[in-house]
């Protein structure tokens, strides 16, 4: 496939129409008062699956040739991915199986298999995820769906911002949270091509800065395995696709905290009464800790799949394995 461009955005937009929701933009007065500024909240978290990753899913599964279809899908995913791509290839009709950690979010992997996909667990820190999901590729002809580092994937998670701006236009500054790149990315195209003064500003927790890192190196670089509650920004490195995307069309990307993470969920949660996990929290705490330039901010709130059985939103976060 060429450059990704507007046009490729909208196609995306149009194919996924029967499977991906339209979610609302919620405001708050006291948010703007902290922030100084008009903000704009895109709530993923009412997608289906609960997070934007249904949009990449779909479009890709959508995309797929029709003789390749009986031979199903295979992906790897903390969770969110994972779960979208079992309800797209459930709309689809045809069989999924999804590589996820052993030590995933209860919710997120009770969520993926009511959707009849095959889940096949692995252990983070020993065994390696692709290799897994190559594996049962080769044996079964699957078509691999990756995360977020394939043209079809960055489109499809392209029209949240083609839908943000449609709703709310003219704003200076869109803000997203940064895991693997799919999501900022198509974001960064659709809004560019639509806006293009607009300010792109990425979001990845302290421990988890490889965007940052490979953006000040002029190269991809790996990091260890980052030790923060957003578990779905927990890429070790970005992608192929995905990094010189994010040097085109991003401007700055804003560190956050844990803690800081923490607080923007308990705001989001108790305050405007909308549950975001840590990973789609992240970008509302970017906005608080570093009161973005600009009247007009759009905040991408990419995703709500928390269980709070396991840890409530004011609780310090647990030191325990998690990835992207």
């Amino acid at each position: 496939m060429s450059e990704i461009g507007l046009s490729d955005i909208q196609a995306a937009a149009e194919r996924t129409r029967g499977i991906v929701r339209q979610t609302p933009v919620f405001t708050s007065r006291t948010f703007d008062g902290l922030a100084g500024a008009s903000v704009f909240f895109k709530c993923e978290n009412f997608q289906r699956g609960g997070a934007f990753k249904i949009r990449g899913a779909s479009n890709f599964i959508l995309s797929i040739p029709e003789t390749d279809l009986p031979r199903g899908v295979v992906t790897y995913s903390s969770g969110n991915h994972g779960q979208a791509v079992a309800i797209a290839a459930e709309a689809r009709g045809i069989p999924a199986t999804i590589v996820m950690p052993a030590d995933a979010p209860h919710a997120k992997r009770e969520a993926t298999a009511a959707h009849g996909a095959q889940i096949v667990t692995y252990h983070r820190a020993t065994e390696d995820r692709e290799a897994i999901g190559r594996r049962i590729a080769d044996a079964t002809g699957a078509t691999i769906v990756p995360p977020y580092d394939h043209p079809w994937t960055i489109t499809g998670q392209g029209t949240t911002a083609l839908e943000f701006l449609a709703e709310i236009p003219d704003l200076d500054a869109l803000v997203v949270p940064i895991g693997g790149g799919g999501l900022i990315s198509g974001c960064s195209i659709a809004a560019h091509a639509l806006q293009p003064g607009i300010r792109i500003l990425g979001v990845e927790p302290e421990h988890g800065n490889d965007m940052l890192l490979s953006l000040r190196a002029g190269r991809r670089i790996a990091v260890p395995l980052p030790d923060t509650i957003a578990d779905g920004l927990r890429a070790t490195t970005p992608g192929a696709l995905t990094f010189p995307i994010v040097q085109k069309h991003v401007e700055h990307i804003v560190l956050v905290t844990d803690q800081e993470i923490i607080e923007a969920m308990n705001f989001l949660l108790t305050r405007m009464k909308i549950l975001v996990e840590p990973s789609g929290a992240a970008s509302a705490a970017a906005v608080l800790k570093d009161r973005i330039p600009g009247k007009r901010i759009g905040v991408i709130l990419s995703g709500g799949n928390y269980d709070l059985l396991c840890q409530p939103p004011n609780a310090q976060p647990r030191a325990r394995e998690r990835e992207r």
